[in-house]
């Protein structure tokens, strides 16, 4: 079951210049900076209410970020939902339709296992399910 927004995904050229502006912008530092070496991509993490701020920033173009920005402009990249049960949510929205990008959850950033939905199952929105990592 989706419990809630876990976070915004959004997607920037220059993370450490996006840093400055979202630690201006709410008016705190981030909680956590973190490589994700197998995605290609490096996270800032910041605390907004109940939900978070992900930015982030390729670190090789080849990845799914960099390819996304040498297509797209900066901004949201994704919403992440935070779910109870990852493999049953999974079997759930796949029995509704819902294609996923792969077949099992993957190890994500701060501490998160992760799936997305292909885009053209949720109307060109790429959406992210997680769980805590046990």
């Amino acid at each position: 079951m989706i419990k809630k927004i876990e976070h915004l995904g959004i997607a920037v050229n220059n993370i450490e210049e996006a840093t400055k502006t979202y630690e201006a912008l709410l008016n705190v530092p981030p909680y956590k900076t973190e490589i994700v070496e197998r995605e290609g991509v490096k996270t800032v993490f910041f605390e907004c209410g109940e939900s978070k701020i992900e930015l982030l920033g390729a670190t090789r173009e080849d990845s799914p970020v960099g390819k996304y920005l040498s297509k797209q402009k900066e901004g949201i990249h994704h919403i992440a939902f935070f779910v109870d049960d990852l493999k049953s949510e999974m079997k759930r929205l796949q029995s509704e339709g819902f294609q996923l990008l792969s077949e099992e959850p993957k190890a994500g950033a701060d501490g998160k296992s992760i799936v997305f939905l292909h885009p053209k199952s949720s109307h060109g929105v790429l959406v992210e399910l997680c769980e805590d990592r046990t």
